[in-house]
Formats: C-alpha cells, sequence, structure tokens
C-alpha cells in the first residue's frame, strides 16, 4: 500500500473527458459496415455463412469454420485499416 502511495506522487495518470453533449461514435464500427458491402467481403461473408449452415445441420461432424471466418475477419480488417487511423484523433 504505501509503494503505491509513493508512485502516485511521481506518476501522473491523464484524464480524458467526454463532451455530454457530442455522442461518440466508433469509427472502426462504421468503417467495417462500408467495407462489409464490398463485392470481395460480402463473397466471403457469403462462403462463412454457407459453411456455418452445413456445419450447423449436421449432428456429427469435425469440419469448423475457422478458415472461412479468418479469410473474411482478415479481408474486413484489412479494407478498415486503409483508413482508420486517420479518423482518429
Amino acid at each position: 500500500m504505501a509503494f503505491k502511495n509513493f508512485l502516485s506522487g511521481f506518476i501522473a495518470m491523464p484524464v480524458v473527458r467526454a463532451d455530454d453533449e457530442e455522442e461518440l461514435v466508433d469509427p472502426q464500427t462504421t468503417l467495417r459496415e462500408q467495407c462489409q458491402a464490398k463485392g470481395n467481403i460480402e463473397a466471403l461473408y457469403n462462403k462463412y455463412q454457407a459453411c456455418n449452415d452445413r456445419v450447423n445441420s449436421r449432428s456429427k461432424t469435425t469440419e469448423t469454420c475457422m478458415e472461412e471466418l479468418f479469410d473474411y475477419v482478415t479481408e474486413l480488417d484489412h479494407c478498415v485499416s486503409h483508413s482508420l487511423f486517420s479518423k482518429l484523433k
């Protein structure tokens, strides 16, 4: 406890306050929605959903949809990364 009090004199923690009037919107969420509509990403999402439907329709299967999920998320994040950091303050 004494160590914590000792360090509090040397370490200044930044304080971040949001304006009450302005509603904060995550730019990553907005960009993901925009990228979702692009042809290649939408095709990968449909491929992932088809795999999910196929796996869920079977009672005994060892198939997973991890490859399809990784392909979809990788492309989506790649699309978002082009403009995400320019929107951050």
